[in-house]
């Protein structure tokens, strides 16, 4: 009853700002009209807000019905809030009731919700209507009750579009808060999953849910957590990505620190890690923190299938990722720089085919790679039938045409694809943007240095991630420091029946994950 409650009206966890509303904060009056009086004033009248007063017999008293059009549901108004009342209204054939006492009556015997709730000042009412509660005012009481009736529209439960597996479950987030927490509990039915609800924002009041296992996690963890989001101070957060970019620890670094994720089965395994999740409102995709480099090449799909297949595949991530990163680096270099490297029959393959080509090999790749970024960009903001086509047809016309005209060699087009392909087996599609960026990076190196640029850039990168941290845990973990019992589900996934713990980098307070 506690958690339904908190979620008509969750005001010990806003952050009042100093630029809030000073008259918002007012005790409600006892005179009905004023309190209706004020919240036209301070919504404008708009022309969804429907106000329905009723007569409550001969007592003289009447109640007010306040609530937005659209935001409530209109058929759990009509049978669980109108006619009750009208019912209740017609019976009442005395003069001498005390409004306390009718309020009472109505909330405890007449109205069946469970989501009610007395509040007695008018920034809890302001929140709870446009919030899409209905808020009833009644005539020389100096509360109102606020009768959970939300029902705006929301999309059904469907597949994750950016995190697709095949034998998983289907179903993922949506932009619904209670229908994603309910998607958590519904895989964690215990007692200790922890579900604390904030309203983030200073105008929108947006909802996000910090949950956590409180057996399980490590509290500094969750105060950590919670801490970074009393930090917030912005007028709205327009969706998990302005939170994850403000509590991140490093701006600066093109590594996301903090996972999002569309898969519910994937949010709850990593609280039942040891890991803290935040569920926003408005948006499907949620935070996991804090995550590891190693988190970049797992995939839910890997703990549904035979280890061995598993670990087939993770590893054939791990080449992958180094091939998207550093494959067109090493072929500028070579190409460029170390002639002698390459054995006879493919150098001379390399020198005809790039025959005619006016352009430096550096440029030429630099040209390829700017007009596949330009095609994927492309195809991620058209419609989905149109944006595939253009992909494959734009990369075949394109590439065939910049080849027959003599623009680009068949080896730097071989080199590019391959590349793409690559770089589209990382099951997350915040670390596959970075390899894009790292991309451009070596290939620069590359064209300057040669491969000693190369190793340089690797080094570069070693060092960043080694320093970089995500909430307190090393970025490397648990390669550095080094944590052998963490490497059971690092390259290779051991058989489930041997990952007796929970990973020792999260420094949870309970350890085992299953009996010895």
């Amino acid at each position: 009853m506690v958690r339904r409650q908190s979620n008509l009206v969750t005001q010990q966890n806003v952050r009042t700002g100093s630029d809030d509303n000073e008259k918002d904060r007012r005790p409600l009056s006892r005179h009905l009209q004023q309190n209706i009086d004020y919240v036209h004033y301070r919504l404008h009248s708009p022309g969804d807000l429907i106000t329905k007063e009723i007569e409550l017999g001969s007592t003289g008293l009447s109640l007010v019905l306040m609530s937005l059009d659209g935001m409530i549901d209109k058929t759990l108004v009509q049978q669980y809030v109108m006619k009750p009342i009208i019912a209740y209204a017609s019976k009442l054939d005395t003069e001498a009731v005390e409004p306390e006492r009718l309020v009472k009556q109505l909330k405890d015997e007449v109205l069946p919700s469970e989501e009610i709730l007395s509040v007695y000042r008018m920034n809890d009412v302001l929140y709870a209507i446009l919030s899409g509660n209905t808020c009833l005012f009644l005539n020389g009481t100096d509360h109102a009750l606020i009768i959970g009736t939300k029902g705006s529209p929301k999309r059904s439960i469907e597949e994750p579009q950016t995190e697709s597996t095949i034998r998983g479950p289907k179903d993922g987030f949506t932009e619904d808060i209670r229908t994603n927490s309910a998607l958590i509990r519904k895989r964690i039915k215990d007692p200790n999953l922890r579900m604390d609800s904030y309203l983030i924002g200073r105008v929108s009041k947006r909802e996000v849910m910090v949950a956590y296992m409180q057996d399980i996690v490590n509290p500094k963890l969750v105060e950590e957590v919670k801490k970074r989001l009393n930090s917030i101070e912005i007028d709205d957060v327009e969706g998990s990505g302005y939170i994850e970019q403000w509590i991140a620890d490093s701006f600066l670094s093109p590594f996301p620190q903090i996972l999002n994720t569309e898969r519910p089965d994937r949010f709850a395994s990593s609280l039942l890690q040891g890991k803290v999740g935040l569920i926003v409102d408005g948006t499907p995709f949620q935070l996991i923190m804090p995550i590891s480099i190693s988190d970049a090449f797992k995939s839910p799909e890997d703990y549904y299938q035979h280890w061995l297949v598993s670990s087939l595949i993770r590893a054939l991530r791990y080449i992958s990722i180094f091939i998207a990163t550093f494959l067109p680096g090493f072929y500028i270099s070579l190409a460029e720089y170390h002639h002698g490297m390459i054995p006879s029959n493919i150098a001379f393959s390399i020198a005809s085919a790039r025959e005619g080509v006016p352009f430096p090999v550096f440029i030429e790749a630099m040209l390829m790679e700017a007009t596949l970024e330009i095609l994927r960009e492309a195809g991620v903001r058209l419609p989905k039938p149109i944006g595939q086509t253009i992909g494959i047809v734009g990369g075949l016309v394109i590439g065939e045409a910049a080849v027959s005209a003599g623009l680009v060699s068949p080896v730097m087009v071989i080199v590019v694809a391959v590349t793409a392909i690559a770089s589209f087996t990382l099951p997350s599609y915040s670390f596959g943007i970075v390899t894009r960026i790292l991309r451009f990076f070596i290939m620069m190196l590359a064209a300057v240095l040669g491969l000693f640029g190369v190793i340089l850039g690797f080094l570069i990168i070693c060092i960043h991630l080694v320093n970089l941290k995500s909430f307190g845990l090393p970025y490397m973990a648990p390669i550095s420091p080094l944590l052998p019992s963490d490497w059971k589900d690092l390259v290779l996934r051991a058989p489930v029946t041997f990952i007796r713990k929970r990973p020792e980098m999260l420094q949870t307070e309970n350890k085992k994950r299953m009996d010895d």
